[in-house]
């Protein structure tokens, strides 16, 4: 029996692998991104993609579209109106432009884009910014499987409930990080009052040295931006916050790390392991 499958690949970037074996990639950060396995800087690994997702134009959430567009350069990227006219305006053919409320639908599932509370800018490490349009997150809705919710980079917001409302997400990858997006403490409330998710996986944090996928690129990146030392090791701080909480296991995934859940068991192993 298949189910769908989550890897984490550093920072908010991940990899969903659905019944069917497709792979949707969200926000591409591979260079620089101590969270990426070296071992994936493949062009199997690139071309294995089916689509991209991006939540806004932020340089650790689109600088990775060059090395998948140079492996596949007719792969399909959906992403907000502003952000999708300008890479269309850059020669990237296949952009398909949503915006906060559209849909697009596959054979396996239908994605949603959402609001997130967040600022969008494009083109910032190399120059003047370029407006971006509004940040966002999607709901994955896969056909007979869970429906997931990856909140894009977002601050608490109370949005965060109607999404839960109208899309009953029973996954959630959360922004939990702080500084620039909800910290564990804001993410830990949005846990326990907005949503009522089965399991939350904190996103948009860091990796220590000694948890990093690749240390070379944490120290390279902590040198170009300092901020991110704010970052680091915040996923346990909101298992912390959450561990008397039994409504809702926090999956702490190591960079790299591909976690199965299986929706037919309920995957009461993962809960187990979280709880005991």
């Amino acid at each position: 029996m298949f189910a769908l499958k989550i890897l984490r690949l550093g920072h908010a970037m991940y990899v969903l692998k659905s019944k069917v074996g497709k792979k949707y990639l969200i926000d591409p950060f591979f260079d620089l991104n101590p969270g990426f396995p070296p071992q994936l800087n493949t062009a199997d690994f690139y071309q294995s993609i089916d689509c991209v997702f991006l939540t806004h134009g932020h340089f650790d959430h689109t600088s990775g579209l060059t090395k998948l567009v140079e492996h596949k350069p007719d792969i399909m990227i959906v992403a907000q109106y502003e952000l999708a006219l300008i890479l269309l305006q850059q020669g990237i053919k296949n952009v398909l432009p949503i915006n906060l409320g559209g849909s697009v639908s596959f054979e396996d599932v239908n994605v949603t884009m959402v609001q997130a509370k967040h600022t969008s800018s494009y083109g910032e490490t190399q120059g003047q910014p370029v407006y971006a349009g509004e940040s966002a997150g999607y709901i994955f809705d896969f056909k007979d499987d869970y429906t997931l919710y990856h909140s894009g980079d977002t601050a608490l917001m109370s949005d965060i409930k109607l999404i839960q409302d109208v899309y009953e997400p029973e996954i959630a990858i959360l922004s939990s990080s702080g500084h620039f997006t909800m910290g564990p403490k804001e993410a830990a409330y949005a846990v326990k009052n907005l949503l009522k998710v089965k399991y939350v996986i904190p996103s948009h944090t860091f990796p220590t040295h000694e948890t990093a996928a690749s240390p070379e690129s944490l120290t390279q990146l902590l040198k170009a931006f300092p901020v991110v030392d704010f970052m680091i090791d915040k996923d346990n701080e909101l298992k912390e916050l959450l561990k008397d909480y039994p409504k809702t296991a926090v999956i702490t995934l190591s960079y790299g790390e591909e976690t199965e859940f299986d929706k037919n068991l309920w995957s009461e192993a993962l809960v187990n392991k979280e709880y005991s």
